[in-house]
């Protein structure tokens, strides 16, 4: 059966809206012979294992999961207590865009910090973690992080490693959404364990699916002493995969050699190169500085709208007029020109 997509548009909506990468396809063909044991008792899991370890410590443990919102509340769950509080930024995509799953499935409470670029800081932490023994308050015992931020920002490893310290100090666990962790690898030009596992990270949401897969993230344990029961709370919060072989040969493609790398890189150089042409312009204000593979702009809202009648992307502030580009790792030079140019010709009209 053919399908034809009636209008493959290229926009810069978002990082989800690229394509699968080739050499992801090639690996799901590649295991799709035989039968292989399922819930992750297969050889690719087990492959994918070591994989993981080799990145982020032989305490490292792998639990492949559909997505991000999963690998992220299955995690917090698994840190805390059903009267705890997790501790994160405003603008975390736990507290903006997983539709209250942290509260729904977990019955968390999100302790919400506001921070213009995205990123937490120790004092921050030691204001905003409080009551505890109070037992009239619900109990903080996460704090969560993301590698890069909502707002396309990076912490360094030091400054992961002053947030660990902080939330360590008080018993707290140190959880990192990394659903854009390669785009911050690469543009730190660390490997991805010097900003979590050596800098006190305990546990990781891995993203995939913005760097290339079909679909599939990762929690990866980087601290075995800071979870209890995250197998059964996987399966009961549905993350389960049956034929697991087919998300872990996602990951194991993506982590056994450099493509990670080179998707996240790509990304990245592709952002700078619309940033520093759109911010160019005449009318167009870069917000955020960009770090990995987000530009953050105003720009005006007329303009705005007819270009979005020809290159998808989201308005981020309806107040500001700012708006979001994401760049992915199948963006091309010839994508970000045509949009440059376009924008342009809405700034004349």
């Amino acid at each position: 059966m053919t399908f034809a997509i009636p209008d493959p548009q290229r926009g810069f909506a978002s990082d989800n809206q690229a394509s699968v990468h080739p050499e992801i396809l090639a690996a799901l063909a590649a295991v799709n012979e035989g039968h292989q044991p399922a819930y992750g008792e297969d050889a690719v899991t087990a492959r994918l294992r070591e994989v993981v370890r080799g990145h982020f410590g032989a305490a490292a443990e792998a639990f492949p999961v559909f997505n991000g919102t999963g690998a992220n509340v299955v995690s917090l769950q698994a840190m805390s207590q059903p009267w705890s509080a997790v501790v994160c930024p405003e603008s975390a995509h736990v507290n903006t865009d997983e539709c209250g799953a942290s509260e729904k499935i977990a019955g968390l409470k999100l302790i919400t910090v506001p921070a213009a670029d995205g990123k937490l800081t120790p004092g921050l932490v030691e204001r905003y973690a409080t009551g505890f023994g109070n037992v009239q308050r619900r109990q903080p015992a996460v704090v969560s992080i993301s590698q890069s931020t909502e707002l396309g920002t990076l912490y360094t490893p030091e400054e992961v490693a002053a947030v660990a310290a902080a939330a360590h100090e008080r018993g707290l666990g140190v959880h990192m959404d990394g659903a854009r962790i390669a785009n911050a690898a690469a543009a730190l030009g660390v490997p991805m364990r010097a900003f979590t596992t050596d800098a006190g990270v305990d546990v990781l949401s891995f993203g995939g699916t913005k760097n290339g897969l079909l679909l599939g993230e990762a929690i990866v344990v980087l601290n075995p002493d800071a979870v209890r029961g995250l197998a059964f709370l996987r399966k009961s919060s549905m993350q389960l995969a049956s034929k697991m072989r087919y998300v872990s040969a996602q990951l194991v493609a993506l982590l056994e050699g450099d493509l990670w790398l080179r998707n996240a890189a790509h990304a990245n150089a592709m952002a700078r190169r619309l940033a520093d042409a759109a911010g160019a312009l005449p009318g167009v204000k870069i917000t955020q500085d960009v770090q990995a593979n987000t530009v953050f702009a105003i720009v005006p809202k007329d303009a705005a709208e007819r270009l979005r009648e020809r290159f998808a992307f989201y308005t981020w502030d309806e107040r500001t007029g700012e708006v979001r580009w994401v760049c992915s790792f199948d963006t091309t030079e010839n994508d970000v020109d045509a949009f440059v140019a376009a924008l342009a010709a809405e700034l004349d009209a």
